[in-house]
């Protein structure tokens, strides 16, 4: 019960931050959010269209834990990987907040599983990572991004919140792990105190999750056993 309510408070925190504390609203952010979503990159500081492509970046790695973490709970993860994609980690938190620790999976692997579970997706996502942060690093203007960070309310409320997103990775790990049959603590905590690189050489490295036969298997294994 206490770490829901730790969850439920970080969440209205950082709410109260975003309305209350951060900074204004600036004149050209609506333009700035346009330019991110159509691709009209060029006159956009670097390590902005870093930051906010590795936020997205951030949400494929959540998703290719909660898919499989929301196949056994009340609520579908999928509702809040969605509210996600518009608010980041306010949509994030509640999911967080309402779960249920549970250590099983059951059923059959869909396409989207097999996607989310593949270790192709987890390389995939890992060089995008490598490639954006070179870009954001080598091409960037940092005097730009500190000044937009104290002066712009989506600046600073998308930098905290992919500092949120690596704080909160382990909230799910410990139970992916368990359905993996991995109960290693020192893999744990080597993947939870590694930002970012931590949880996506898990997805590259982790054993894929284990389904149930089918029907059709589990006739021909008991016609082969009558036999």
């Amino acid at each position: 019960m206490g770490r829901k309510i730790g969850f439920w408070l970080l969440w209205l925190g950082f709410i109260a931050y975003v309305l209350l504390l951060a900074p204004p609203v600036k004149s050209d952010t609506a333009i700035l959010i346009k330019n991110l979503l159509t691709g009209q990159w060029a006159e956009i500081n670097p390590i902005i269209l870093s930051l906010f492509s590795l936020v997205g970046i951030w949400l494929q790695i959540y998703a290719c834990l909660m898919f499989f973490d929301g196949r056994m709970q009340k609520i579908r993860a999928w509702h809040f990987l969605l509210a996600s994609v518009a608010t980041g980690v306010i949509g994030l938190l509640p999911y967080l907040a309402l779960r249920e620790s549970n250590q099983e999976f059951s059923g059959r692997k869909d396409a989207l599983l097999k996607l989310v579970d593949s270790r192709q997706t987890g390389v995939i996502l890992g060089l995008s990572t490598i490639g954006l942060l070179a870009y954001g690093l080598l091409a960037g203007n940092w005097g730009d991004f500190i000044q937009q960070f104290q002066t712009s309310r989506f600046i600073n409320g998308m930098s905290l919140a992919f500092c949120l997103f690596c704080l909160l990775f382990p909230a799910l790990l410990g139970d992916d792990m368990a359905r993996r049959g991995l109960k290693n603590p020192q893999v744990f905590w080597a993947v939870a105190l590694m930002p970012l690189f931590g949880p996506l050489t898990y997805l590259c490295l982790r054993p894929p999750l284990l389904e149930e036969p089918s029907a059709d298997v589990l006739q021909t294994q008991k016609q082969l056993a009558s036999k």
